[in-house]
């Protein structure tokens, strides 16, 4: 159950529509389409035979999922779980062993999924991550969908100012999702931006406030205290918020997106995560080093160039799509 769902009008257990499931499924078996044809096809390959488990076929299975991005960590991880589980299983051929990987790969991104968070009017998101990542394109996307699906109303703050063109970007975008954007301008202060947003979230009784912030990772500690400050700024007025920090991780960038993602976790006290350009790579492996090392529930992922290209994470329909023949 999304999160979003939870807080916005069909109580905690209710199920999404047929007709809505579909669409999700469809956009993460469009946005993984590069990543079946790649690594992943080569995978499903090596278990479409009937013939017996090797130490070879595991060699093979450690060696494509490295190259999947999946990290070798978490790779060696999977592969040892799902050796384990065969064995308790009794499972000798290569074509039965592929449900047990699947069941281990969908478990390894559920680990996180079941944390809770509170709900709140409005709902105060901070989204972080490195520039050139889709930080502003996933804001726009989420705030589209809020709107669109749920008829809420929206508001975003242009507090990354320090970033060329990143206010007017998020201004164009803010304009298609037809919702209004707080912004002072390139170069004012970020907090002052954050300050006003608040102030006008209040007044204008929104349902949801989403911050865009700076993404300089060249310089941790100066980030740490500017997240850190509009923290404070926005608490001032809304005790319990932010209510989610969402942090953006660029897919195609591979393991070089988990370390930059590990270095805005000691910045800030991130509590999800969304991925977003999942449907430019033919790796995909990235969910699960982001399920094992950053520790965190991926709440999104980003599906396509359109406003309307962000789906709900779904570990068994993510698993499933990777393996779609």
């Amino acid at each position: 159950m999304s999160l979003f769902r939870r807080m916005f009008g069909r109580g905690p257990d209710a199920p999404r529509s047929e007709e809505e499931a579909h669409q999700e499924e469809q956009k993460i078996d469009e946005a993984t389409a590069k990543a079946r044809r790649g690594f992943f096809g080569q995978i499903s390959g090596l278990f479409a035979t009937d013939e017996p488990i090797t130490d070879e076929l595991w060699d093979d299975l450690e060696a494509l999922l490295i190259q999947a991005d999946v990290g070798v960590e978490t790779t060696q991880y999977l592969v040892n779980r799902t050796k384990d589980r065969c064995n308790r299983n009794g499972v000798k051929r290569a074509r039965e062993a592929r449900e047990m990987l699947k069941a281990e790969m969908v478990r390894t991104l559920q680990d996180q999924a079941g944390r809770r968070q509170p709900t709140a009017h409005p709902y105060v998101v901070l989204v972080v991550g490195v520039n050139g990542g889709g930080k502003t394109t996933l804001i726009a996307k989420l705030a589209h969908r809020l709107k669109v699906q749920f008829g809420k109303q929206v508001l975003l703050a242009a507090a990354d100012t320090f970033r060329a063109a990143a206010t007017e970007q998020l201004e164009t975008w803010a304009e298609r999702a037809g919702v209004p954007v707080v912004t002072r301008g390139q170069g004012a202060d970020p907090g002052a931006v954050v300050y006003d947003a608040v102030e006008a979230a209040l007044a204008q009784d929104a349902d949801v406030l989403i911050v865009d912030t700076a993404g300089r990772l060249h310089a941790k500690a100066n980030l740490m205290r500017e997240l850190e400050k509009l923290r404070n700024i926005i608490r001032r007025r809304i005790p319990d918020a932010p209510h989610e920090v969402l942090l953006v991780i660029d897919a195609t960038t591979g393991q070089n997106g988990v370390l930059q993602a590990k270095a805005f976790m000691q910045a800030v006290d991130v509590t999800d995560v969304a991925i977003t350009k999942l449907d430019g790579t033919a790796k995909g492996g990235i969910a699960f080093a982001v399920a094992q090392d950053i520790e965190r529930p991926i709440r999104y992922v980003g599906t396509g160039e359109k406003l309307s290209d962000l789906a709900m994470f779904d570990s068994q329909a993510f698993v499933d799509a990777l393996f779609l023949e």
